[in-house]
């Protein structure tokens, strides 16, 4: 008890050597700090992102498994002498299906496997209408979060619980309409995209269409690092917010990008893990526990670290008597409080 309120016995005084000196250092010094804190954080807002893991988690497992009675069902039809491309006439299903059952294929696996093309694209179109208000719902919590691991991100103290709540009841009208479109989005991406495929079968001009829908997708994901660490950060019209967030996605792309790529890792290996491995259901479980435990925050602590980064070089350098690069070491700032306390 004494070490944790004295501190340890023979340690020199924080100097400002001691401060992070880049943003490498800024984000893994407080990241150890901060860690406990954004579990909490996690925890706390875990509710709002509960549905649309279900939702996630079911779909992914179906495909899998979907995938893996096909694999399996490919290979006793080559034997027999069939390839399964779902394009076959009734009396060839009927034989292959047959085919099947004599190798002791149950009914539902033979369904799934001659309908595959029909019962993931019938999957796909549920799994996005269902993530609509699931995506919706995780506006105003994750406005809250952004305030938090804003703070955070840059050194700042912040309560968990009274912070975020506060964060939640100012900005939730802003953030409800961003979490709207963010949920349409891949709706709207793939009924596009297969309306134009049918089309650009008869005219190859449609491929363009095709392209500008995901280019806009792509982008509206890049804003999002952005889009909530601006509402908390600046009062503006959310139209202004959103119009500079697709500025700055666009002028900061490389990190950006980067950015999106690290928060989605963990979900890859572990569909990478589930497809080529006998382990879906384990590795969805993790995954599962990781954004139950600390993944959400962890993400969102990424954001506003590229956030506060891209805000100080873009935006804060000119508003006059605004602070930059909070939370690191500055030779000035040290030198006036030196010249401060010597007068």
């Amino acid at each position: 008890m004494n070490n944790f309120y004295y501190g340890k016995s023979g340690k020199g005084d924080f100097r400002k050597e001691d401060l992070p000196k880049n943003r490498f250092q800024l984000f893994f010094a407080m990241l150890r700090v901060r860690f406990m804190g954004l579990c909490s954080l996690n925890v706390i807002s875990a509710l709002a992102f509960v549905p649309m893991g279900l939702v996630l988690g079911y779909a992914v497992l179906s495909l899998i498994t979907s995938l893996n009675v096909k694999s399996a069902c490919d290979e006793i039809l080559l034997n027999a002498g069939f390839v399964l491309d779902g394009m076959m006439d009734e009396s060839t299903l009927a034989l292959a299906a047959q085919t099947l059952l004599d190798a002791g294929k149950i009914q539902a696996e033979v369904n799934i496997a001659l309908n595959l093309s029909g019962a993931l694209q019938s999957m796909l179109l549920i799994t996005l209408a269902l993530l609509v208000p699931c995506i919706a719902i995780t506006g105003p919590v994750q406005v809250g979060m952004a305030y938090i691991t804003r703070n955070w991100a840059r050194d700042e103290h912040a309560f968990v619980w009274a912070d975020f709540k506060d964060a939640v009841k100012q900005n939730w009208k802003q953030s409800l309409p961003v979490s709207v479109i963010t949920g349409l989005i891949p709706l709207v991406v793939y009924t596009s995209w297969t309306y134009y495929e049918a089309l650009a079968v008869q005219n190859t001009l449609f491929i363009v269409p095709q392209a500008i829908v995901c280019m806009a997708a792509i982008l509206w994901c890049l804003a999002l690092v952005y889009i909530y660490p601006l509402i908390v950060g600046y009062e503006a019209k959310l139209s202004l917010i959103l119009k500079n967030a697709f500025m700055i996605a666009i002028a900061r792309l490389p990190q950006t990008v980067l950015c999106r790529l690290v928060t989605v890792l963990p979900a890859v290996i572990a569909l990478l893990v589930g497809y080529f491995t006998p382990y879906a259901m384990y590795a969805m479980l993790i995954l599962f526990a990781y954004y139950l435990i600390i993944g959400n925050a962890l993400s969102r602590f990424v954001f506003a670290s590229v956030s506060n980064a891209a805000f100080d070089k873009l935006i804060n350098v000119h508003i006059e008597g605004a602070k930059v690069n909070r939370g690191m070491s500055e030779e000035d700032d040290w030198d006036d409080e030196e010249e401060t306390l010597e007068n």
